[in-house]
This record gives structure tokens, C-alpha cells and sequence, in this order.
């Protein structure tokens, strides 16, 4: 066996990597806290912040490049128009069952009772959201500010438009588009390597988490911390499941196999638009055709948050209205499954969902102040919410894929966890057209 056989065959799987990053972190949280080591508290918050750093540093033109050219892409797709509504379809009843649980869960469990906490623990927010912001909010007023202020929405809105224009331009916009799709590749790369550095990132964050906030303050925060995980965790491993084998007619645990390492980095890393590329890997890997997977994917970090957008917000609406001893009816029920589902692009991908959530309670007449209550516990949060977001975006194309007869089933039923390859980018060239969908 030569050296290099041998290296590869001892080489750690990387989703052991992150857990061995998620151990050592709370045991260096713990002992920063238990200890009292500030210059361990303050190392393990460099690092995590140094991770999530390197990971934003690429948003701003990722989202703009992705998008572009995932617009670009359905040209070479027959049915372009149906598969984008359909994707857009399930996107909507997918976040509408996320919210209709979150809403049962906060109904049952009444997070805000016995906490300890009233509203004067409460603090407004700096900036809210609210309709009006969303909606005017969309167009910039200028092309560098949404990058420099990483307004993801903005951004999104610049690269939609200029995908469309491309397309009607057509043979005249193709050294545009083959600029941008090497400019997607390089930038892909960059955030590969950026990427394999998640388990010492996970060192850093979880770290920080524990020695700064310790475990009482999620004692305090134990019902509402427990109907996220339960409400994220009953949408990842029931809800989806359910979809995939009565609607995909596939097997629930290939996709799970398949699409775990962007599930894992997306729990790490609290980034959805960070977490895109290996997501779109992991979507190909399961058989989705690379021409639907290019769209479906970069449109879905965006846009798509069962965890952040729908579930989230439906508790903690919830919950402040508790804290502050406001009834809600029937009518503000429905008021947040319509926000959940139509202002879930407010999210944007990014870590935290204070965006959503002030959005949400704005709409909803509630306190700001509320928003106060929940910042301390967020990042302990946002971890499950991120993981959720992420396989609910890698599921809806599986789901559409095989809806539509293309999905390759040899590929899903075959699709791994490990090893973990770097993704070789492809030449730029005219693909062909995928076959067009079953009748």
C-alpha cells in the first residue's frame, strides 16, 4: 500500500471532525466559564467570529453571481417556467406546515409562562422590520450600497434583474454570463476552503456560547428552547421524511445520508447563503439534475426558511405576547402564517432571524421589546433553525425533481455522507437541455 493509500484510508470523515469540534468546544466553554480563563473566553470568540467572518466576506457577490446565473441556467431546462413555479409552490406549503407546528407547539406549551421574565427585561430593538421597510426596501437606490451593507434582499433584486436581462439579450449577454459563471467558481472555491475550516470555526462558536451564556440562561429559556428544537426537529425528521416518501416516493434516509453534510455545516455555521454551495453539491449528489439544482438551491438560501421564517417566529410571537399579557386570536394565527410564508425572504440567509421576527411581531402589533427578550438565547437557537432552513431547501428540489420525472434514482439511491470531496468546478460550456418533464 503506498503512503498516500494509506494517509487517505486514516483520514477523519469530516462530519467527525465536527463533532469532535463540537466537544471540545463545550468543554473549553465550560471551563472559560467554570474558571473564569477571560483569555479563553476571549479566543474562543476571535475564532468563532473570525469563521463567521471569512463566511460573510462571500455573501454579498456569492448571492448576486449565484443567482444570476442560477436565472441564466433555466434556459437550458425545458419547462424552466413550470419547475420554477412548482419549486415556488411546495417552498409555500412547506413553510405553511413549519408554521401551523410552531403555532400547536407554542399553543400547547405556553413558552413565556414561568420564566421569571417581564417586559422591563425587555429591550427595542435598534431597526425593525416592518411591511413597508420589506416592500421599499427591495429596491436599492444605488449598486455598491447593498454590498457594502450586505442588504442580501437587495442584492437579490440586482441579480434577478440582470439574469432576466441576460436572458432576453441572448447570444449577446453569453461572455457576461461566462464571466459570471467563472466568477461563481472562484468564489466557490475561496468559500470551499473557508468551509474545511467549520470544525475548528465550531470550537470557536459553541465555545463562546457556552462561556458566555452558560447554562442558565437556558434554564431560563427552557420551554421556549425546547419548542424550537422539538418544532425544528418534528419538520427535519417527520414532516420531511413524510414528503419524501408519500410525494417523492424516495427513501427518507437516502436523503438524509446524502444531504448531511450541509445540514451539519449549516448547524455549525448559522448560514444558509454561507452553507450554499455545499448544499447545491449535496442537492446534485441526490440526483437533481445541476441545470435545477443551480436554481432551485441558490433561490432557496434565500428565500426559503422553515426554520428561521416559520417556525421561529410562530413561538416567539407566542411567547412575547405572554411576557406581556397580550391574548391572541384566530385572526393573528393566521395573521403569522401569512407573514411566514410571504416575508420569509426578509431572513436573507444570514445568521439570526431578528429581521423576521421584528417583521412578525410588528405586523402582529406586539412590543419590540420583546425582541430584547430573545436576543441573549438566539445563536443556542439559530443553530437548529439554520439546519432545518438548509434540508428543507436540498428537499424541495428533490421533491420537484422527482414530481417531474428527473430525478436520477440510480444517484439518490446510491447518494453518500462521506467522504467529503472538494467539488471540481466544470469547464464553461453549452450544456444540454434537461429532458423535458414526464406528462
Amino acid at each position: 500500500m503506498s503512503v498516500s493509500s494509506r494517509t487517505q484510508s486514516f483520514k477523519v470523515p469530516f462530519w467527525a471532525q465536527i463533532i469532535a469540534g463540537l466537544v471540545l468546544g463545550v468543554l473549553l466553554g465550560w471551563l472559560a466559564r467554570s474558571q473564569d480563563v477571560s483569555w479563553l473566553v476571549t479566543t474562543l470568540e476571535k475564532v468563532g467570529s473570525i469563521f463567521i467572518g471569512l463566511l460573510k466576506l462571500a455573501v454579498a457577490p456569492l448571492v448576486f453571481f449565484a443567482i444570476l446565473v442560477s436565472i441564466t441556467n433555466l434556459r437550458k431546462v425545458n419547462n424552466a417556467a413550470r419547475l420554477a413555479s412548482r419549486t415556488l409552490l411546495w417552498f409555500m406549503i412547506t413553510s405553511l406546515i413549519a408554521v401551523a407546528i410552531g403555532l400547536v407547539i407554542g399553543l400547547v406549551t405556553n413558552p413565556g409562562a414561568g420564566t421569571g421574565l417581564t417586559p422591563k427585561d425587555g429591550a427595542a430593538p435598534d431597526h425593525t422590520g416592518s411591511w413597508l421597510d420589506f416592500l421599499t426596501g427591495i429596491v436599492p437606490t444605488d449598486v455598491i450600497t447593498p454590498f457594502t451593507e450586505l442588504n442580501v434582499l437587495q442584492i437579490v433584486f440586482m441579480a434577478v434583474v440582470a439574469g432576466v436581462a441576460a436572458l432576453q439579450l441572448g447570444d449577446r449577454a453569453k461572455p457576461i454570463l461566462t464571466l459570471s459563471e467563472s466568477v461563481l467558481e472562484l468564489l466557490q472555491k475561496a468559500l470551499w476552503w473557508v468551509i474545511r475550516l467549520a470544525p475548528l470555526g465550531t470550537v470557536g462558536l459553541i465555545g463562546n456560547a457556552i462561556a458566555t451564556y452558560g447554562w442558565d440562561l437556558i434554564g431560563k429559556y427552557a420551554t421556549f428552547t425546547a419548542d424550537i428544537y422539538v418544532g425544528c426537529a418534528l419538520v427535519l425528521f417527520v414532516v420531511y421524511p413524510t414528503l419524501l416518501a408519500t410525494v417523492a416516493k424516495a427513501n427518507p434516509l437516502q436523503f438524509f445520508k446524502g444531504a448531511w453534510p450541509a445540514i451539519q455545516l449549516a448547524f455549525v455555521s448559522r448560514s444558509s447563503v454561507g452553507t450554499m454551495p455545499l448544499t447545491q453539491k449535496v442537492t446534485e449528489r441526490l440526483g437533481v439534475p445541476k441545470e435545477y439544482a443551480s436554481f432551485a438551491v441558490p433561490f432557496g438560501a434565500t428565500t426559503k426558511m422553515d426554520g428561521c421564517a416559520a417556525i421561529y417566529p410562530a413561538i416567539a410571537a407566542i411567547f412575547v405576547a405572554q411576557i406581556f399579557d397580550i391574548q391572541l386570536n384566530v385572526g393573528d394565527y393566521l395573521l403569522i402564517a401569512f407573514v411566514s410564508v410571504v416575508g420569509s425572504a426578509a431572513t436573507a440567509g444570514l445568521t439570526g432571524a431578528t429581521v423576521m421576527l421584528t417583521l412578525t411581531l410588528s405586523t402582529l402589533g406586539l412590543p419590540m421589546e420583546g425582541v430584547g427578550l430573545l436576543l441573549a438565547i438566539d445563536p443556542i437557537l439559530d443553530m437548529m433553525r439554520t439546519a432545518t432552513n438548509v434540508a428543507g431547501q436540498a428537499l424541495v428540489p428533490v421533491i420537484v425533481s422527482a414530481r417531474e420525472g428527473l430525478l436520477d434514482r440510480t444517484a439518490y439511491d446510491t447518494a453518500h455522507s462521506s467522504p467529503l470531496d472538494e467539488p471540481e468546478p466544470e469547464p464553461v460550456r453549452d450544456r444540454e437541455p434537461v429532458p423535458a418533464a414526464a406528462a
